[in-house]
């Protein structure tokens, strides 16, 4: 029988149908494309074995001047400067308290009910205390005197912690009246939310997801013990939804929630308390377990605030030291000379600081002008947020905001779209986005110091980690397509469009983060895809990924969970974040020391017109397991489908596998895989699963011969 060379174009196409799109690949994961070929992709392994609080959404890596090699990790919840695998939190300190801070113990319970006066802490807030006393049983000073997480909140002036024992019948003191408080800057949400108050998503609420139980029995409008059939996923704290009444869950026992000393509060957040039938429907509001188990729509608005967006930080260093900002919070500086045990401090608490901004969207330093940027920042002399404000501070100043004569200190307003988004710092300039246009920023000196041109309208950016940098471009994901600019901007050609756009999740956009891979030319998009949205019982997180590979000019995507990127420079290797560690990428070939499957799958292909059948009986490959580390004899498997007509599954599978044999003097492997497929047209998948291996694919030859019309 004859031998047919396969040649497939590079990328991953799917704008076009796979029967159409012969002779290229459609279908792949953890893939890339160098030289036109299609090979596996770089792994990654922890950095250290030491975790975070809360969802990274940002990272930043710096020099100081001694050398020391920092990175921040901005979290949902906390600030964090990361030095030789170990966490330092620096998040800032919202307000202290001195002497005013009593505590309340109920026998058998872990919940430590708090007393402040106009504590102004939300739930899932963090507070330190010092200088406590024993509350006289389990519950000691050292227990009171440490870091709690808010479980929640039951007025102005009081709230509940959770401690790691039991309090008893002798925990009966407050604490001692000598306590001190520290309260750390407002936590943010992990996932957007799509709306507020009453009405939101569907009347009456959105149930998809979230955690439900029914009633053990009838329950009045006083009772405060509520038996339910199952409390299973229910903390003390949670907030519960029956009918119209939110409830916040006291003390649980067995299957009921508010017992003891600890009842649970009825008609909470503003709504009433009533009546309910037994069997009647209880859902988990907010809880312990994860947003992804709360229950939303009617009534949430009064639990939840009015917080739409996720937390995201933006961050910059001045010289060795580090401004950061949760956006619409304010900014703040950590000083390297005060040590990684110091917190940031907001930039209005500096000496000599004036005129700083009070809150901002994203800040940023200009690093040829040595101005400090804010945007989306109160207007100069208020404290009122504009959406579209530009301020920066006198020239190598953090602290002086001053307009005036004597300073470079001023203020510009964007003229077009409803809010700020994003801004990324070129070579040359400062680009802009807001969420309908597009505009160059750029230091002009003079009186005027900065000025600003739109440079497009009508164009559209994902969320505040869309865009990025490369050496030549700006790469950045829109509401539906991909763009570029290099001088002006423009579509950027692609060929998975539908795939990322058709499965995406809008509600959860501002997830998508952005990333360059520049040793393989690449620029990535993590993004949350439909299929997993909370709608369709998944997480709501990030899970997939599309690459645009500049160097090659072709596309590739898969699955991969990362909700933060940097590019490898003064680290060795790329760095990303996921599931409370970071991760170093391009180091091995294996997912944390488990194998990573990877495939790529060609289109159908055909003989002529496909109006004959085909018999193909063997294969002979072409690839390489050059820098495979742990294995002497890796394994690739080759898969050939067959189909009849183009709307039809494959039905003729035949099954086989390639196994390097030896390396020295060269590299030898199975020299042809004996398959057997027959149908008028026909596709290859190439795939792997072995821990430490790499492998690359070339041209690889069937033995393919005409087998008449039917």
């Amino acid at each position: 029988m004859p031998l047919t060379k396969l040649q497939f174009k590079p990328g991953i196409n799917r704008e076009i149908t796979k029967y159409s799109n012969e002779g290229g690949w459609v279908d792949c994961d953890k893939i890339r494309f160098r030289f036109g070929y299609p090979e596996k992709f770089g792994g990654w392994e922890k950095m250290s074995s030491n975790t975070y609080e809360g969802t990274a959404r940002r990272l930043h890596n710096w020099l100081a001047l001694d050398g020391s090699n920092f990175l921040g990790v901005g979290t949902h919840l906390k600030y964090y400067i990361e030095e030789g695998g170990t966490f330092n939190d620096v998040t800032p300190i919202r307000a202290s308290t001195t002497n005013s801070t009593t505590f309340a113990a109920t026998n058998g319970s872990a919940n430590i009910t708090v007393t402040e006066t106009n504590h102004g802490a939300a739930e899932n807030d963090f507070v330190t205390f010092s200088n406590a006393v024993s509350l006289g049983g389990n519950v000691t000073a050292t227990i009171l005197n440490a870091e709690h997480q808010i479980v929640s909140v039951t007025n102005a002036n009081t709230y509940v912690i959770t401690v790691s024992v039991t309090a008893n019948a002798s925990d009966s003191g407050n604490g001692g009246s000598a306590t001190d408080a520290e309260y750390q800057i407002t936590v943010g949400l992990d996932s957007q939310v799509g709306g507020t108050g009453w009405g939101a998503g569907l009347f009456g609420g959105t149930t998809a997801g979230a955690l439900t139980t029914q009633l053990a029995e009838a329950l009045d409008d006083s009772e405060t013990e509520i038996d339910v059939d199952s409390a299973t996923g229910i903390t003390a704290g949670d907030t519960i939804l029956i009918e119209e009444e939110l409830i916040t869950v006291g003390t649980i026992s067995s299957n009921t929630l508010g017992t003891g000393g600890g009842p649970s509060t009825r008609g909470a957040s503003g709504t009433t308390a009533a009546t309910h039938a037994d069997n009647t429907i209880v859902q988990l509001a907010v809880g312990n377990a994860s947003s992804d188990d709360d229950f939303t729509g009617w009534g949430i608005a009064a639990v939840t605030g009015t917080t739409r967006e996720i937390r995201t930080w933006s961050h910059d260093n001045f010289g060795e030291d580090l401004l950061i900002n949760p956006r619409d919070g304010a900014v703040y500086l950590w000083d390297k000379t005060n040590g990684l045990s110091t917190r940031a401090v907001e930039l209005s608490t500096l000496a000599g600081a004036a005129n700083t901004p009070t809150v901002a969207k994203q800040v940023l330093v200009s690093d040829i002008d040595r101005h400090v940027l804010c945007f989306g920042t109160n207007t100069y002399g208020t404290t009122t947020q504009d959406p579209l404000l530009i301020r920066w501070s006198n020239q190598e100043s953090v602290s002086n905001w001053t307009i005036s004569s004597d300073t470079t200190a001023g203020s510009l307003r964007l003229g077009s779209g409803s809010e700020f988004v994003q801004a990324v710092e070129t070579k040359r300039e400062i680009l802009v986005y807001t969420d309908t246009s597009l505009h160059s920023l750029r230091f002009i000196g003079g009186d005027f110091v900065f000025g600003i041109q739109q440079i497009a309208s009508n164009i559209t950016i994902m969320g505040p980690k869309a865009a990025v940098s490369t050496e030549d471009f700006v790469f950045w994901m829109g509401r539906d397509n991909f763009y570029v600019y290099a001088g002006g901007t423009q579509t950027l050609p692609c060929t998975v469009k539908d795939k990322v756009f058709l499965d995406f999740n809008n509600q959860q956009r501002d997830k998508v983060v952005s990333g360059v891979n520049s040793e393989f030319g690449e620029v990535i998009w993590f993004y949350p895809s439909e299929t997993n949205s909370l709608n369709n019982g998944g997480t709501g997180d990030i899970d997939k990924y599309v690459v645009y590979n500049y160097n090659e000019k072709v596309w590739y995507f898969g699955n991969l969970s990362r909700t933060a990127w940097i590019d490898r420079g003064i680290r060795n290797f790329p760095i990303a974040a996921s599931s409370s560690y970071l991760y170093n990428h391009e180091t091995g070939y294996d997912d944390d020391g488990s194998a990573m499957t990877s495939f790529i799958e060609s289109a159908p292909m055909d003989i002529g017109d496909g109006d004959r059948f085909s018999l193909v009986q063997k294969v002979i490959p072409d690839l390489t397991f050059e820098g495979s580390v742990t294995q002497s004899t890796p394994v690739a498997n080759f898969t050939l489908k067959a189909r009849n007509e183009p709307g039809e599954d494959y039905g003729n599978t035949s099954v086989g596998s390639t196994t390097r044999t030896a390396t020295s003097p060269v590299e030898l492997f199975t020299n042809q895989i004996d398959l057997r497929a027959r149908g008028r047209s026909f596709a290859l998948r190439v795939d792997s699963d072995a821990t430490g291996m790499k492998w690359k694919l070339g041209s690889p030859r069937v033995s393919i011969r005409p087998d008449g019309r039917r």
